[in-house]
């Protein structure tokens, strides 16, 4: 038999010609195909990484050293991963870990989720995937029947995938609709949310979760522009911000080329507020902070990345307070920050905070 010839019932293969766009280079985060398959284009990555860019579709783990070091997970280990991701600090933990221990993973994106799994496979050390919240780990101790953790860590925010894909608008870089759910399964979008909270719930979120000095008008220009029509697109959104910081696209571009350090967006504040509003992040960051203790083996540690200042103020109060009731034998009492390297080859590290305590 000639093994060449193929077989009567295979169906043949269909070439797919890659998606065209005009222009020299892909704009899109869906026409960048070579990135989103970095393994065949390692020059690639060499190339955006040395200009301090994140690939799309990819992920760089912030403040990799840090968290080894200080975690320090152990041959044999148990290992909560709160936000798989892109699962850079898993595959490092995992190294660690060896055949004889075991990480489990929690995500609320089940797409990436999906997608890492595939990239992790194969490994020695055991994996259990959880498309799951991490405010639901103390679920993931009795189904693995385990008596607790021997690390817990969280990276929290959101991740680049998430950021560059328009079809989420979750930032204000690329035009999309406001869908803004890290987790499809939720019911409400950013769209939705925007369009029917009162006004005053709109202006706390806007104070609450960005400390955005202009909150009360932003949502009271929203209540108004809303009531003439709604607002769904991320172009929609950034209008109206520097309509009420009275900017024009020009003017904001001017502003930048002038800064040395470059300025925040106008509209980036206002964006994060929803996009937390949108998926409760504060809320499950809560419950996390208090059944981790209780999921941690002693002289267990936990470890949390946070990226604005309520999420770090949470953080810093909940293992302060764990410390004065000797919950924790330890808590930091600084927390560790990007350093200068760090932040050229990644500017997204830029506001990361990491805290962490040891269980008594």
């Amino acid at each position: 038999m000639n093994t060449n010839q193929p077989d009567n019932n295979e169906q043949p293969s269909i070439h797919r010609r890659r998606q065209r766009y005009s222009g020299t280079h892909p704009k899109t985060f869906q026409q960048k195909y070579k990135e989103h398959n970095l393994a065949a284009h390692p020059e690639l990555r060499d190339k955006l990484r040395a200009k301090g860019k994140t690939p799309a579709g990819s992920h760089i783990p912030v403040l990799l050293e840090e968290v080894l070091e200080i975690l320090n997970p152990q041959p044999g280990q148990i290992v909560a991963d709160c936000t798989l991701g892109y699962g850079g600090h898993s595959r490092q933990f995992i190294k660690r870990l060896g055949p004889t221990g075991k990480l489990i993973a929690f995500d609320v994106d089940g797409a990436e989720l999906e997608r890492t799994q595939k990239r992790l496979s194969g490994s020695e050390t055991p994996i259990s995937f959880y498309h799951s919240n991490f405010a639901g780990i103390a679920n993931a101790l009795k189904r693995e029947q385990i008596d607790g953790f021997d690390v817990i860590f969280a990276d929290l925010g959101v991740s680049s995938m998430q950021i560059d894909d328009a079809e989420r608008g979750i930032s204000y870089k690329n035009e999309g609709p406001l869908d803004m759910r890290m987790d499809k399964r939720l019911k409400q979008t950013g769209a939705d949310l925007i369009n029917s909270l009162p006004e005053e719930e709109i202006a706390k979120a806007l104070l609450e979760y960005s400390d955005e000095p202009d909150n009360e008008k932003i949502a009271r220009m929203i209540v108004a522009q809303r009531s003439v029509q709604p607002i769904t697109t991320v172009s929609q959104l950034i209008r109206l911000v520097f309509a009420v910081k009275g900017l024009t696209v020009n003017s904001w571009k001017k502003q930048q080329r002038t800064s040395k350090f470059g300025s925040l967006h106008p509209a980036a504040r206002t964006f994060q507020s929803l996009r937390i509003l949108v998926n409760d992040e504060l809320g499950s960051l809560k419950e996390l902070l208090r059944i981790a203790p209780y999921c941690l083996r002693p002289g267990g540690r936990i470890g949390i990345i946070s990226f604005h200042s309520g999420e770090d103020r949470l953080v810093k109060q909940s293992f302060r307070d764990g410390a004065e009731n000797g919950v924790y034998e330890f808590a930091s009492k600084k927390a560790v920050v990007p350093r200068i390297k760090e932040v050229i080859a990644n500017p997204r590290c830029a506001s990361a905070k990491f805290r962490w305590a040891v269980k008594a």
